[in-house]
């Protein structure tokens, strides 16, 4: 088993999971895996990055198949013993124009962004080694989306007790209620993208109080973030920050120094933490 310390992030062939890759290549001193669902174009990412001089190692990881995300868990346990950091950055958005009907969008964006990061979360959080550092990288379209919500939902996703449990029956009843076409009237706002991140950011702060509750002493720190709005195939060719601006904020909170102890179970954009 080596005792090299090691990085996982997920999606991350093209975009900001690339430029995160990149940059932890660069910082982070253990490996560095980068995964994405087709091998082909992981590679392909690999050998680009190696043509910058850098070294990253490659695994397939498919957050939407449990298999896959179990056996990403089983290689790691098996060759490191653990995970040191883990960037949960793997995630979809539907254009803007695009005229699947909605509620089919809500299920295929909550699948992946809030239900496949969950899952990876489950299987890979037990794995992470003391001082271990988290980042579940969300959007500020949650906060945005939060503010769209009725207040009776808005209150249950700022509650500091809400379980993972009552989080994922909320997550399953927008879904459902989309598909009944009565998401507004139940006091949703129209995002599918904006409520998969309020997922995201609601379970990281779910997260960061179970890891204080059950793994005081391992000082690990796990926090949701936002990269900003930037020029990748989801944003577009508008956005205000290259790929590299946007894994500013990731890199910083996974190598986040070990004798930190803040920020933890927080939401963090542009290095700063941001009110929930």
């Amino acid at each position: 088993m080596s005792n090299v310390p090691v990085a996982v992030v997920t999606g991350s062939n093209k975009g900001i999971g690339l430029a995160i890759v990149r940059a932890l290549c660069k910082q982070f001193p253990g490996d560095v895996y980068l995964t994405s669902r087709d091998p082909g174009r992981g590679q392909a990412a690999v050998a680009q990055l190696q043509e910058e001089g850098l070294r990253p190692l490659f695994h397939q990881l498919d957050i939407d198949d449990l298999q896959s995300i179990r056996a990403l868990r089983d290689f790691l346990k098996e060759k490191y013993g653990g995970l040191n950091v883990l960037v949960n950055n793997a995630g979809i958005a539907f254009k803007v124009n695009d005229t699947t009907p909605f509620a089919i969008q809500a299920e295929v964006t909550l699948k992946t962004n809030f239900f496949g990061t969950k899952n990876v979360c489950t299987e890979l959080l037990p794995l992470i080694k003391p001082y271990g550092r988290v980042v579940n990288v969300s959007s500020m379209v949650s906060s945005s989306a939060l503010g769209r919500c009725s207040q009776e939902l808005q209150k249950k996703f700022r509650s500091d007790t809400i379980t993972e449990d009552e989080l994922v029956q909320l997550m399953t009843k927008f879904v459902e209620d989309t598909k009944n076409s009565v998401h507004e009237k139940e006091g949703w706002p129209n995002t599918a993208y904006g409520v998969s991140k309020i997922g995201v950011t609601v379970l990281s702060r779910i997260q960061a109080r179970m890891l204080n509750e059950k793994r005081k002493g391992d000082h690990i720190l796990l926090n949701a973030c936002c990269p900003g709005w930037v020029r990748t195939d989801m944003a577009g060719p508008n956005a205000t920050k290259s790929p590299e601006e946007g894994a500013e904020t990731p890199v910083y909170l996974a190598l986040l120094p070990s004798n930190a102890d803040a920020p933890h179970g927080q939401f963090v954009s542009d290095k700063t933490v941001r009110t929930w």
